[in-house]
């Protein structure tokens, strides 16, 4: 049997190719579809977008719910106590991120060029996707940044992010339940839902 897989409770994943690799197929095809549709002119169907956004929050989010150095890591994975991990399809760290944030800054800027960038249907969709993912690079970074401190960080960043996003949501929130959505203006309905996902991709 693969070396690679030695020791790791599960011994075959899907099709023999490293964990996740399936994942990371559906999701670049989910993409490209999505990519290749607003190119041409075919706004993609909402269960496309919806299929996007559950995608979008597998590579985004982190999958581990404890922070744990290398080297506990290794001997977790020597004992066989969690999987290992390896890279899906043989690729880098970070690949299929990357693949994806570039597919995405690759649109905007050819349908910048084709002045087609602030049509209605195209803003909603790319400002649901850049939120999501100026989340997951903020919640990054600030990982990173809590790592390095020797000293806890304060929560007074994370509770004003947590009411802002609270309160645009419940605004429209209250407002969708008493059907008076005609009332609201659509930036800020589509202003609230973006820190929503915001909000889900920087956790």
């Amino acid at each position: 049997m693969d070396q690679e897989f030695a020791g790791s409770p599960k011994t075959w994943p899907p099709l023999g190719l490293p964990t996740g690799s399936v994942r990371a197929l559906l999701t670049l095809i989910i993409v490209a579809v999505v990519v290749t549709k607003m190119v041409f002119h075919h706004p993609p169907d909402s269960i496309w977008i919806e299929t996007l956004l559950i995608a979008l929050a597998h590579y985004f989010t982190s999958r581990r719910f404890v922070a744990l150095s290398p080297e506990i890591m290794r001997r977790l994975e020597d004992d066989g106590a969690i999987d290992r991990e390896r890279q899906p399809l043989y690729l880098p760290k970070n690949t299929i991120r990357f693949i994806i944030i570039a597919a995405f800054v690759g649109l905007g800027a050819h349908l910048y060029r084709e002045e087609r960038l602030f049509e209605p249907k195209t803003i909603s969709l790319l400002s649901m996707v850049f939120a999501y993912l100026l989340g997951a690079i903020v919640g990054g970074i600030s990982n990173w940044l809590s790592r390095r401190r020797s000293q806890p960080a304060s929560g007074t960043w994370g509770d004003i992010k947590a009411l802002v996003v609270l309160a645009g949501m419940l605004t429209i929130a209250v407002v969708e339940l008493l059907d008076a959505g005609a009332m609201l203006h659509p930036l800020v309905e589509r202003v609230s839902l973006g820190l929503t996902l915001f909000y889900f991709g920087s956790r």
